[in-house]
């Protein structure tokens, strides 16, 4: 039995294997045996060189010689996780190409001419689309195919564009080539974001195809967990995202903070019953200085992440640190450091360490603790995108 399966495997990487169908695995044994006849009845149907790859992650029921005895290769994962079972599988997969799907039997492995049809002609990304083909009664649960699935599609293809409208399918095809290229780091449940987000931000080939989807056939609940894995999803979208989590909202508050303040400097205005002071001063003063934090973390979370290859490299921000260089920063720091200051002093003569009038004052007060405080932050934010930036360059 090990010569012979030492023989097939020696045939299999000699010969040149066009398709790999990869399917992640933790103790599916119930339904990976239907899953690998269904591929294996493709591949013979189809006439393509093939290979079925089962990534396991720590099966305790079977899963793994059950794969073994219906002829599939198994690749033990030393990492718990669905995201590490398909990027141990996909590094495996001795195929040009790449079909991943679950192994509980929801998708139907029989029919995959029109993924590999689409890999064939050069796309880098095939992804099923559920919604077009078609969803079995009790096959997705309510709250899934209601919320989770167009919610989190709609965001990412507003955060990313993102040209799918299922972001999450189970089902997808991908080139070796392009598996390599987006250098995916998730190990969970956030990898089917992370693909498809990399992939669009690396100005790949991406096209969507009708899917299938069926109840699975288990008898145990399925590991994914609605809520908890939708917010993974969420927040890797978020993270991912540095000008939605950040940059937007920085702005917003930046440019709402100046106009505010700006229109209460000459005096208070009254709307109605309510009249806008120095209180709302106040605060327009710090919607200004938490705007300008939440930029810096904008631009801190982009150079950090493309740093790390979390994200391809963006030549707007070459440019921009091209042109705002950490001398820039240094003198616009320091020119409102400056200004601060004598705005202080200013405001000291007029209150001539006597009684004064508290809303005259505070009107000058407030704008010079701001550009003190913007200043400073501009400064030490200057120094530390610099230390940032010197791994990049």
């Amino acid at each position: 039995m090990m010569a012979n399966e030492a023989a097939n495997d020696g045939l299999m990487r000699s010969s040149a294997v066009e398709l790999t169908i990869l399917m992640p695995c933790l103790n599916e044994v119930r339904t990976l045996g239907t899953c690998i006849l269904m591929a294996q009845r493709y591949i013979q149907s189809s006439s393509v060189r093939g290979e079925i790859l089962i990534a396991d992650d720590g099966s305790t029921d079977g899963s793994q010689d059950l794969a073994r005895s219906l002829g599939a290769r198994v690749v033990d994962v030393p990492v718990r996780g669905y995201g590490a079972a398909l990027c141990y599988g996909s590094s495996a997969a001795r195929g040009r190409y790449v079909i991943m799907a679950d192994s509980d039997a929801s998708y139907d492995l029989e029919h995959l001419d029109a993924f590999l049809c689409q890999l064939r002609q050069g796309a880098d990304l095939v992804m099923g689309n559920r919604f077009t083909g078609g969803i079995a009664p009790g096959a997705m649960p309510w709250k899934n195919r209601f919320i989770g699935n167009p919610v989190l599609s709609g965001i990412g293809r507003l955060f990313f564009r993102c040209p799918v409208r299922d972001l999450h399918c189970g089902i997808r095809g991908y080139s070796k080539d392009a598996f390599k290229r987006m250098d995916l780091r998730t190990t969970g449940m956030e990898f089917a974001s992370e693909m498809v987000i990399k992939a669009t931000l690396m100005k790949m080939k991406i096209s969507e195809v009708p899917t299938t989807l069926s109840p699975d056939g288990r008898d145990r609940p399925p590991h994914l967990r609605p809520w908890h894995d939708g917010w993974r999803h969420l927040r890797f979208m978020l993270l991912y995202s540095p000008r939605w989590l950040f940059l937007y909202p920085g702005i917003a508050l930046m440019v709402l903070g100046l106009a505010l303040g700006g229109w209460l400097l000459s005096g208070p205005w009254e709307i109605g019953p309510v009249t806008f002071d120095i209180h709302t001063l106040f605060f327009a003063a710090v919607a200004v200085l938490v705007g300008f934090q939440a930029v810096v973390f904008a631009v801190s979370s982009k150079v950090f992440a493309i740093t790390e290859k979390l994200l391809p490299p963006d030549r707007r921000l070459d440019r921009l640190f091209r042109v705002l260089k950490l001398e820039v920063g240094l003198g616009v720091g320091g020119l409102l450091v400056l200004g601060g200051l004598a705005a202080s002093l200013y405001g000291m003569h007029v209150w001539g360490f006597r009684q004064a009038d508290p809303t005259h004052l505070f009107r000058i007060v407030i704008p010079a603790g701001t550009s003190l405080a913007l200043g400073c932050q501009i400064v030490m934010s200057s120094f530390f995108l610099s230390i940032l930036g010197l791994g990049r360059r």
